[in-house]
This record gives C-alpha cells, sequence and structure tokens, in this order.
C-alpha cells in the first residue's frame, strides 16, 4: 500500500491541566483540602488567605495586572506592640520605664503552688523512661504492659521472659502462642525452665487492663472475676459457671444451667449480668490508633419552618492574589522573574477558580440532596426516601460520576447528626400500594422491632419480613437477613435473653 494523507472530522475530550485540578480537588476531604492549600500557599507567593473582615476580592488584584502603580507597603494587615505615647500618659519614655520595676511583687510563692518532688520522677537520662511513650494520643497493648513491667521489680531472666511474653499478646489481649511455643524460643544457654515461663505468665495477667494475658475466653473471664471484691454478689456462682459450664451459657441453655448450678430464673439473671459487665476483649481498651476527627462540609439547619443550606465557612480558608505581588507583574518584560511572577499569578488565579467551582458544586448537590429528604430530618431515618445518584445528577444537571466525587468522604451537619452525603443514598424496595421504600428506612424499622421484641421470644427474619409485609413493604426472609446482620444484629437463638 502506498502512503497517502486522510483527513478525518471527529470530536475529542482534552482533559486540561484546570479541569484535572478541579477534579482532583472535588473529590477530596475537608482535611485533605486543608492540606492541599496550605502546600498552595507554601508553594505559590501570589497566594494569600483572606481574613475575616476583609473584604479584598481576589478577582480584583488579578485584574490590576497591568496597571502600575506605587506602593509603599504590603496590604496585609500586621500587628505591632506600641508603647503608650507621651500624650497619652503624661510621661517621657525615660520616665515610663522607670516606673516600672524590673520584678513586680506576688502574693505566693511557686513553692507554695506546686510541691514537686524531683525523686518521684524518672531520670531523662534512664533508658527505661520513654516520655512518648506515656504521652502519646495514641498507645498499643504493648507499650502499656511493657510500661507496668517496667514498675515491676523482677531478675533480669524474667523481664526477658517477659518482654517475650508480651510479644506473643495480640491486640485482643489473648496469647497467641502456647508457652511450649513460646519457651522453645528462648535461649537454651539461659537454662530456663517452662514452669518459669507460666509463672511469668501469671505476674503478667495481674497487669492492666484485667483479663490481659489469657490464652482462652474461659481464662480470660476468670482473671477478671478473680480481681473483683471477695464480697462481690454472685461471685462463687459465676466462677464455677464459667469455669465448668460455658458452653452451656454460649448456647443459652437456662434451663441446664439452673439445673447444674441450682439457681432459680431470678437468680441465674444475677449471676448473667454479672458475667456480661466483664469484657471478652480486654486488649481493646487501649486504643494504639490516632483518632480520626471528622470535619463537616455543609451544615444544614432548620429557619421559620424551612431548611437552610450552608458551606462550613470555619472548615474552607478563604484565598486570594496578593496584590503587592500581582501589581509587580509588567506585560511586556520577557524576563526569567517576570515570567515566573505571570506563571505563579496564573496557577494562582486556576486555584482560586477550581475551590469556586468546588463549592459551588458542593452547594447544589447538598441543596438538592436536603430538599429531597426533608422528611428525614424531620422524622428520622424510618422517612428517608429511595436516592441514587442518578436523581441528583439529573437535578444539578451533572454526570453521575461527578456527584460520586462530590459525595465522597463529604459530610453534612444536621440537627440529627453528621452524616456521610453517601448516607442519604440507598436502594429502594416496592410496596403494596405501588410505591417505593428505601432500604434504609427499612433498616431502621427492623432496628426498632428488635428492640421492641420480648428477649425470651426474639423475632426470627421470617416473623421480622411478616410484619414488615403487614406494613405493607414487601421483603424476602433472605433480605431481612442481609439488612439485620448489616446493622450488627445477631440472629433470634444469640438473642434470647432471661427477664
Amino acid at each position: 500500500m502506498k502512503p497517502s494523507l486522510v483527513l478525518k472530522m471527529g470530536q475529542q475530550l482534552t482533559m486540561t491541566p484546570q479541569l484535572q485540578q478541579a477534579i482532583r480537588l472535588l473529590q477530596l476531604s475537608t482535611l485533605d483540602l486543608q492540606q492541599e492549600i496550605q502546600e498552595a500557599l507554601e508553594a505559590n507567593p501570589m497566594l494569600e488567605r483572606q481574613e475575616d473582615g476583609e473584604d479584598y476580592d481576589a478577582d480584583d488584584a488579578a485584574s490590576e495586572l497591568g496597571e502600575s502603580h506605587e506602593s509603599g507597603s504590603s496590604n496585609s494587615p500586621e500587628s505591632s506592640y506600641e508603647s503608650p505615647s507621651t500624650a497619652e500618659t503624661g510621661l517621657d519614655d525615660n520616665e515610663w520605664g522607670e516606673r516600672i520595676p524590673s520584678e513586680l511583687p506576688v502574693d505566693t510563692a511557686w513553692e507554695d503552688v506546686y510541691q514537686t518532688s524531683a525523686s518521684s520522677l524518672p531520670s531523662s537520662d534512664d533508658d527505661e523512661w520513654d516520655f512518648t511513650t506515656r504521652t502519646s494520643a495514641g498507645e498499643s497493648l504493648q507499650s502499656h504492659l511493657l510500661w507496668q513491667l517496667n514498675l515491676a521489680p523482677m531478675s533480669d531472666t524474667d523481664r526477658l521472659i517477659a518482654v517475650t511474653l508480651i510479644d506473643s499478646i495480640n491486640d485482643q489481649g489473648y496469647l497467641d502462642d502456647s508457652l511450649e511455643e513460646i519457651h522453645a524460643g528462648l535461649d537454651p544457654e539461659l537454662e530456663i525452665e517452662l514452669d518459669e515461663v507460666e509463672v511469668v505468665l501469671h505476674r503478667i495477667q495481674q497487669f492492666e487492663p484485667a483479663g490481659v494475658g489469657a490464652r482462652d475466653l474461659k481464662e480470660c473471664l476468670l482473671l477478671q472475676l478473680r480481681q473483683l471484691p471477695a464480697d462481690t454478689t454472685w461471685l462463687e456462682q459465676a466462677k464455677l459457671l464459667v469455669e465448668q459450664h460455658l458452653d452451656a451459657l454460649g448456647s443459652r441453655d437456662y434451663n441446664l444451667l439452673m439445673r447444674r448450678l441450682k439457681l432459680r430464673e431470678d437468680e441465674l439473671r444475677d449471676v448473667i449480668e454479672l458475667i456480661q459487665t466483664l469484657n471478652p476483649r480486654p486488649g481493646s481498651q487501649i486504643e494504639a490508633s490516632e483518632p480520626e476527627y471528622v470535619v463537616p462540609d455543609v451544615i444544614v439547619r432548620k429557619h421559620n419552618g424551612r431548611w437552610l443550606v450552608e458551606l462550613n465557612q470555619e472548615a474552607m480558608p478563604r484565598l486570594r492574589v496578593n496584590a503587592h505581588y500581582a501589581n509587580l507583574v509588567r506585560r511586556a518584560d520577557s524576563s526569567s522573574d517576570n515570567t515566573f511572577m505571570r506563571n505563579q499569578l496564573q496557577e494562582a488565579r486556576w486555584f482560586i477558580k477550581s475551590l469556586q467551582s468546588r463549592n459551588e458544586t458542593l452547594m447544589k448537590v447538598a441543596t438538592q440532596i436536603v430538599e429531597h429528604q426533608r422528611g428525614f430530618l424531620d422524622y428520622g431515618d424510618e422517612a428517608m426516601k429511595p436516592l441514587v445518584l442518578h436523581d441528583i445528577a439529573e437535578a444539578v444537571g451533572m454526570h453521575e460520576s461527578t456527584i460520586s466525587r462530590v459525595t465522597t468522604q463529604k459530610y453534612m451537619h444536621t440537627p440529627r447528626g453528621i452524616y456521610e452525603l453517601k448516607y442519604f443514598f440507598s436502594s429502594h424496595v416496592s410496596t403494596a400500594e405501588g410505591g417505593e421504600c428505601s432500604s434504609t428506612a427499612i433498616r431502621a424499622i427492623i432496628k426498632k422491632l428488635v428492640a421492641a421484641e420480648n428477649p425470651k421470644k426474639p423475632l426470627s427474619d421470617s416473623k421480622i419480613a411478616g410484619l414488615l409485609e403487614a406494613q405493607g413493604i414487601q421483603v424476602a426472609r433472605r433480605t431481612v437477613a442481609k439488612y439485620r446482620e448489616s446493622l450488627g444484629i445477631a440472629p433470634s437463638s444469640e438473642r434470647k435473653r432471661l427477664i
């Protein structure tokens, strides 16, 4: 074939850098956006924060690109401290300085307020003292146990065994490895016996939280019961139940328990209530992860009978172009410095424009969600209406992918709490009258039915499906089971209680 030139006509969507930046900012959460803004402020000298009470507009600075005029100082306000003037005080500077003594009298001494003993605190040179371990926001269970180990008098060999045992304790507080495996992993030259490992384990099991270092659930509960005061009501019966009849308690065979323990129903109930005060996962009390904070992007409130939607201004800092630097840009100058400043100015304007576009899109979507879910705001989850991304996309004239980006990791503060925008979207189930019911509303109804059930005879999934059908909601039993599991509600066989 001979090479030839062919003309073709077509359409192609090009992702410009400005569009890419706008899309990226749109899908950022509030905390990530604040970090992005901070990085932009540090990288671009043309950008600056617009403080509260300042009416300066960023677009005004950008429009003054071609105008040059002298500016003696920056437009950004500065705060400074000045000594009182002579007119205000009637004193000159020398007399003013002499009137103020170097040390003012006080009515108490530091030692009278804070009585501290230096000997009671560990030395900073002490290798066993770790300040960050005791002061950090997140503390692991291992570090918490090691801190207690450092306070316990113990030989070097026992301390080595204890450290090995602590390393084998998982985040739930249980010993992962058997004592035989831990003993086999120790240095043979130390000639440590298996009994020594078990003795050290018993010492660790006296640490906080109560029940830590247990090898199974039975030992965990018994450790906690043994640390209760001896005069605790039904303590001995609870120990006997955990030690010999824990399987019957797990299967809720209350008749068998009453026969074996020789207790009446009300007495057995008191024993079980005592056991329920224990923690089957003691390690969960020590939170190792850092706390995660949620900053709402949108605030919804009711005013004069109407629901109002507004952006959280505290979470979205306002930016503007620095007028002083913008006025230094010259149109006809092609020097490297001027080109750099012109590019920085253009990027600053693009960034501000992208932020404005993000806020406008977020407001449009949030307003449509509130308009659609006013029943939820007034009456709660049971009044939630079915809603999908296509409904909002059609209402605001945007693509579904854009709506998905807007609703991801964005939160709305309402009088009922803080919710992610995606929470207001749910599928629908047909009703007997031909209408639709939200799956969120069905979950709320199921939760309400389970909360009001008779603990002696909890509702089965089939019974719940029948009750929903009586309300005109047609839901299959397996769908009820799926919704129940998503709510973290156990099956009816595990919800049976003694009353």
